[in-house]
């Protein structure tokens, strides 16, 4: 099994994971209801999606 010859110091390890971090998540505005939703998705409160009505509201 490999052993490592010397430690590994904080910065060069920090160095390593800079590319980890996680990036912010793009939002829209919707253009019926003005709530957020993810771009190219169907809006969760309204259920329109490029001015059109996609799903409607279930009925019980």
């Amino acid at each position: 099994m490999a052993s490592p010859k010397s430690k590994i110091s904080r910065s060069r390890r920090g160095m390593r994971r800079s590319h980890n971090a996680l990036s912010k998540s793009a939002s829209h505005v919707c253009k019926n209801c003005g709530a957020l939703h993810l771009p190219h998705r169907v809006c969760l409160s309204c259920g329109h999606y490029d001015g059109q009505e996609v799903v409607t509201a279930k009925t019980v």
